[in-house]
């Protein structure tokens, strides 16, 4: 491989680039320039950096045919994203409110999310896809167990209070008489000598 600069001083630019490189693949591109620049063979470069040959020679190059702007770290796009800023703060809101009268539920469970953003929102998600875009926005599927709308703390205590099942003077349903027959093995049968 015969690379040579593109620019003067780029050989200095790419080891103090890789120097500062917080990530290892990037660092590597860099070195892997640096060094084939240098005049160091490709195996020796592969041992070094412990690369393919394929690494060594796709940086080398991309170098070559474009410079250090060829091997600079490109942003990748991901999917577009289904909500804007301004609804997924929307959706936080909903969802954090709690049911409405609307909702045939007392607690919002990862598929009546599903249904609020689609009746409301107008978008599609997979479930896992709720869970995901509620984790994203510090939102816990996991809660205390609901209560019912229609749940009366008063008269549940008064319940509680009246149950008879709960009173401290049923007779207890074990035994309370001793056995007259006892063990039937003795005592020292386990500790024989011989």
């Amino acid at each position: 491989m015969n690379i040579i600069e593109v620019q003067p001083g780029d050989l200095a630019l790419l080891k103090q680039k890789a120097r500062h490189e917080n990530d290892a693949q990037q660092r590597d591109r860099y070195r892997t320039v640096a060094m084939a620049i240098e005049g160091i063979l490709t195996t020796v470069i592969m041992d070094k950096l412990d690369r393919s040959k394929n690494f060594v020679q796709r940086w080398s190059y991309a170098y070559r045919d474009g410079g250090i702007d060829a091997i600079a770290v490109k942003l990748r796009s991901g999917r577009p994203v289904k909500l804007s800023r301004q609804e997924e703060l929307d959706f936080k809101q909903r969802i954090t409110a709690g049911p409405t009268d609307t909702d045939s539920t007392c607690t919002l469970r990862g598929k009546d999310a599903m249904e609020i953003l689609k009746e409301q929102f107008g978008v599609r998600y997979s479930l896992p896809g709720v869970y995901a875009l509620m984790h994203r926005l510090g939102l816990s599927c996991l809660k205390p167990r609901p209560r019912h709308l229609k749940n009366d703390p008063e008269k549940m205590q008064q319940w509680l209070n009246e149950a008879p099942f709960l009173s401290s003077t049923s007779k207890p349903n074990t035994r309370t008489k001793k056995s007259k027959y006892g063990s039937r093995t003795k005592s020292e049968s386990g500790s024989r000598e011989r």
